[in-house]
């Protein structure tokens, strides 16, 4: 990725690590909403929890990041265990106003009552005077904050990338081991009709649940990779924008699709990191081989699709997918590649006798 991004300014250290790890959050989500149809708009409670639990990690027992990925996806798989079991009463819109609700009780928990664990506003962040238990067994405290590490490896930059893409790979393994097993099968049988497999008396809330739980790990996943990434946590990635950015990620990708949601997320957050930094400056430079006066018109108007209206662009970009291509990019790569076939079964089909390699003789 560093390599073939390049042409398209995408290849710094920062983007590439929330390519892979809004791409873990994606996969999470689309186990549930994409086998089960279940809509779920409290995915950023998860993620939240996953990033503060990460930080706690650091400050009481080791910088290292294996830890913080454990403490996150346990303690978010707990947090999913109990909302799931509460929310998953109730289905359809219903279930995803419950969500919702427990997702902002979390937001404001943390800016509220949690504050001595969460640090309300300021976020939680790392100090000196943090005990680090198991670091101070081994290693002598230095002057300044230290950084998270993989056994020694640090990880900013480039390996924390690496750290991350491979994390993305083994969990994308994972979520394809899901969709094609039994309990995948079982999952998508409640998604086409759960009155019926009801009737036939199954009980279908454990499959739920653990599908629920299962996603929830996930989003905790990479909520702990923000942190190992940048050791801090805020209550922010608790908000429902949060959210509704993962579900955007997945229909637009692709709901119900292996590959889909990873190309969403990396959609979403190219548009978010690259279309943003787009100013009038950047735009007089783009189109200075034009006259002056054609620039002076130009400028404006592109000037609100990049920038701060890039969220322009992803709208206008998100309905032209909905209407078009309803399954997500991956039905119009699909539809591309078939068309591709059959362009070149025709020509195989035109050829004639004649234009077939003789034998030589």
């Amino acid at each position: 990725m560093p390599i073939w991004l390049e042409p398209f300014g995408a290849n710094y250290p920062d983007l590439l690590q929330k390519f892979a790890i809004y791409g873990i959050f994606a996969i999470g989500f689309n186990i549930l909403f994409g086998l089960t149809g279940y809509l779920s708009f409290g995915h950023a409670a998860f993620l939240g929890i996953g990033s503060y639990a990460a930080v706690w990690s650091f400050k009481l027992l080791t910088m290292n990041a294996i830890p913080a990925m454990f403490f996150a996806v346990i303690f978010a798989g707990g947090l999913a265990f109990i909302i799931g079991f509460l929310s998953l009463r109730r289905s359809g819109i219903y279930f995803s106003i419950l969500t919702l609700a427990f997702a902002q009780m979390s937001y404001k928990l943390a800016y509220s009552v949690l504050t001595p664990l969460t640090n309300g506003e300021t976020g939680l962040q790392l100090r000196q005077t943090d005990p680090r238990i198991i670091d101070s067994l081994f290693v002598e405290a230095g002057a300044g904050l230290p950084s998270t590490n993989l056994f020694g490896l640090k990880m900013s930059g480039y390996p924390g990338f690496y750290f991350c893409a491979v994390i993305l790979i083994i969990g994308f393994f994972i979520s394809m081991r899901v969709f094609r097993s039994p309990f995948g099968l079982m999952l998508k049988g409640i998604k086409s009709n759960q009155n019926r497999m009801n009737y036939t008396g199954l009980n279908t809330r454990p499959y739920m649940l653990t599908a629920f739980v299962i996603s929830g790990m996930y989003a905790g996943l990479a909520g702990g990779l923000l942190a190992i990434t940048d050791p801090l946590a805020g209550a922010e990635r608790m908000q429902w924008t949060a959210s509704g950015e993962v579900v955007l990620m997945t229909v637009l990708g692709g709901v119900g699709t292996l590959i889909g949601p990873v190309l969403g997320a990396g959609l979403i957050k190219y548009f978010e990191n690259i279309f943003s930094a787009f100013n009038a400056h950047v735009l007089t430079e783009m189109f200075s081989f034009l006259p002056d006066a054609v620039v002076e018109v130009l400028v404006p108007i592109f000037g609100l699709f990049v920038g701060g209206g890039w969220h322009l662009t992803l709208g206008l970009l998100f309905v032209v997918v909905i209407i078009f291509l309803p399954g997500g990019l991956m039905e119009g790569f699909n539809k591309l590649f078939g068309l591709l076939r059959k362009s070149g079964a025709q020509i195989r089909g035109k050829r004639t006798p004649q234009d077939q390699p003789g034998d030589g003789g």
